[in-house]
Formats: C-alpha cells, structure tokens, sequence
C-alpha cells in the first residue's frame, strides 16, 4: 500500500508502511527527505506530502534541524534489482524536487547509460527498451542555461541490474 519513503543524503530510500519508526542515522550532518509514495513506488509531487530537513546527529539523536531553502533534486527510482520481463520492458524514473519549480528557471538532466535527456515536467517517467544487466542513470539539476546547479548532493548518480527471469522462455 500507501508508505514512506526516507532519503537521507540522497542514498537509495528505505520504503516505510507505518507512521512511527525508526532508522538509524549515523552522527553528522545530513540532508532528510521524508515523502508519502503510491504502492507502486512513485512519489507524491505536493509540498504537503514532504518534509525535507537538513539535520545534525549526534549519539543517536538529532542536535539540529533546519528547514532546506536551497533548490534541491533527490533520486527516488529505479533502484535495486528488477527481475522479469514485467519489471524491466518499462522501468519508472522518478525523483523529488525541493525548492524548485521544472520548466523556465530549472531542469533535469538526466544521463540514461550515457544518453542525454533534459526533464522540464516533475512527473514519473517510464524508460523502455533498457539492457539486462547493469544500468545507471546519472540526475544533475540544471538552470536556465543549462549549468549544473550549485546545491547539496548534485548531481546524484545510481546503478541497478536489470535480469532475465529464467522461467520465462
């Protein structure tokens, strides 16, 4: 169903299914992302569904928080492994935007294996035609003209491994 997902220093997310938990954060500063995300893992696009904090942690426990002001990208899918033609003919690219607005004043560039592509809408998107094996998607928030935009934690990169499901001949 319905869950969290918790980004913290725009490392993979950990999928949460109830209000109250816990994770552990290890001591320092970090930038937080908490968003509600569908059952199908794509995140909820509204200010109200969000919270992204810059944090200090020390012995287990926050020290500081501060709300973000800063323009800010954070990688939210693909991630991980999909296995079986189901879960890799078309795989979702999403992530989530803070401070920012896609469209005149700001874009994505996303680097799909290499390939170039500039994102003007905050939406999922589906890629097709993708390799089994591995893949990387490399997402660089970008200005008007193009430059990559001075900020924490971009541009921000992953890899994930795409398989074919032996079962299915």
């Amino acid at each position: 169903g319905q869950h969290i997902h918790l980004i913290v220093d725009n490392a993979p997310y950990a999928a949460e299914y109830t209000r109250e938990f816990e994770y552990d954060i290890p001591d320092g500063e970090h930038y937080l992302l908490a968003f509600l995300s569908r059952s199908y893992h794509e995140s909820i696009k509204t200010k109200a569904a969000s919270k992204v904090q810059k944090i200090s942690v020390a012995n287990k426990s926050f020290t500081a928080t501060s709300d973000l002001m800063d323009p800010m990208l954070f990688y939210s899918r693909p991630k991980g492994e999909y296995i079986g033609k189901k879960e890799t003919d078309k795989v979702m690219l999403d992530f989530y935007l803070a401070n920012c607005t896609l469209g005149t004043d700001y874009k994505v560039k996303a680097e799909i294996n290499g390939e170039e592509h500039m994102i003007d809408k905050w939406q999922p998107y589906y890629i097709e035609g993708l390799p089994i094996g591995d893949n990387t998607i490399k997402l660089t928030l970008v200005d008007k003209d193009g430059n990559m935009v001075n900020t924490p934690l971009n541009p921000v990169e992953r890899t994930f491994t795409l398989k074919a499901d032996p079962t299915e001949q």
